[in-house]
């Protein structure tokens, strides 16, 4: 087998992401991690639909519902990074595990008010297969190879949520939401026992640190900008999309939906594949203020064919994008504090999600989806110059 040792220089192309598999525990976590990522995608519309399809709710109460889960998450998601730092993977696994047989065999049941205040509960408690992967990667994988790797994970994410919300929402019109739900939590408790029975590395030399850092010593200017970015970038897509589904929804042309989310998404998967095989990869505010520039012309599209070119070149710069963040909160985070740094980033992601569907929203009702979709585009650019003096070079710590 070929020796790939951290001082062996890195290769492009198909070979960077061999390169990257063959390390011990890579591409095993990253099929788990794919798996565990189909139901935390489905979970949104499957209690959307369940509130408003057996609860009888309408689409904004239903919305409360769905935005508890990564509202949670947001919180939970440090927390449970700083609890893997301490006593490592396995407590962690057991604990999310548990919590997940519990409010998935009881969520069916509940009322409104019950299902609302428990999806939070559930949402904090929720292992974070998003940030869990991350870290991995970053800590078994050499600086010089981590760019492949996050971008092969970019890219399971991109494959993730083109099945998850297909799959919840055909589960739930054929079968039933009490059953769709049940699924759902049974793909969460699957995917934590295969993740406790792997056990893989959390930290770079596989041994319990003796001591945390200060946060003074890890929250760096760099990692508040890298998070910013991460931010920035959720919003100018998530935003976007929010847009064009009001578009096309409201132009008559609903049906073309899928069509147009079908291509973004290849888009996508292609320019993360061509990210992680160059030889060189593009600075994560460089890559921001590209995507940001780049979807600001599909506030010009008039049809859901011309929606569908003009979303290819955000489309391309999507999954480079947010594997340049994991690879830039990767390299600044240390690895005593690993998960609670790498929890940061899926808190960031949340957050960016939690902001892009309301202020799309607003401007979509009180303007127009162009409006909504310039403003999302042009948070990205802003959100790019304050990220690039905050990363200066110069300014970098050593992770360890």
């Amino acid at each position: 087998m070929t020796d790939l040792a951290r001082t062996d220089p890195p290769r492009t192309g198909l070979g960077a992401f061999a390169d990257v598999l063959r390390r011990p525990g890579v591409g095993s976590v990253t099929a788990i991690g794919m798996a565990a990522r189909i139901p935390a995608t489905a979970v949104g519309v499957t209690l959307t639909l369940h509130t408003v399809l057996t609860l009888g709710y309408g689409f904004g109460a239903a919305g409360l519902v769905a935005a508890a889960v990564p509202t949670g998450m947001a919180i939970g998601a440090p927390l449970l990074g700083s609890l893997i730092d301490r006593r490592g993977l396995r407590p962690v696994v057991a604990l999310t595990v548990a919590a997940g047989v519990a409010f998935w065999s009881v969520a069916p049941g509940l009322g409104y008010a019950g299902l609302l205040g428990a999806a939070f509960v559930a949402g904090v408690l929720t292992l974070p297969v998003f940030s869990l992967v991350r870290q991995v990667i970053a800590a078994v994988v050499p600086a010089g190879q981590r760019r492949p790797a996050f971008a092969l994970d970019s890219m399971s994410v991109e494959l993730s949520y083109m099945t998850g919300p297909a799959i919840g929402s055909l589960l739930t019109v054929s079968l039933g939401s009490a059953v769709t739900m049940r699924v759902v939590g049974a793909g969460f408790v699957l995917a934590g026992i295969a993740l406790w029975w792997l056990n893989p590395p959390v930290r770079a030399d596989g041994e319990r640190p003796t001591s945390r850092p200060p946060v003074r010593d890890w929250l760096s200017r760099p990692l508040v900008g890298a998070l910013l970015a991460v931010a920035a970038a959720v919003i100018a897509i998530i935003g976007t999309e929010v847009a064009f589904i009001a578009a096309l929804t409201g132009s008559g042309q609903a049906w073309a939906i899928a069509v147009v989310n079908a291509v973004w998404c290849v888009a996508s998967l292609l320019g993360g594949f061509a990210y992680g095989a160059a030889r060189r990869g593009a600075p994560l505010p460089l890559l921001l203020v590209v995507l940001g520039v780049a979807t600001l012309p599909v506030a010009l599209a008039w049809s859901w064919w011309s929606l569908l070119f003009l979303l290819l070149p955000a489309g391309l710069l999507t999954a480079p994008t947010l594997a340049a963040g994991s690879d830039a909160v990767g390299e600044l985070a240390p690895d005593a504090v690993r998960g609670m740094v790498t929890g940061l980033q899926g808190s960031a992601a949340t957050i960016g999600i939690a902001l892009a569907n309301p202020l799309s929203g607003f401007l979509v009702d009180a303007a127009s989806p162009a409006v909504a979709i310039l403003a999302c585009g042009s948070v990205a650019v802003l959100v790019a110059g304050a990220a690039a003096l905050l990363m200066q070079p110069g300014r970098v710590r050593p992770s360890r």
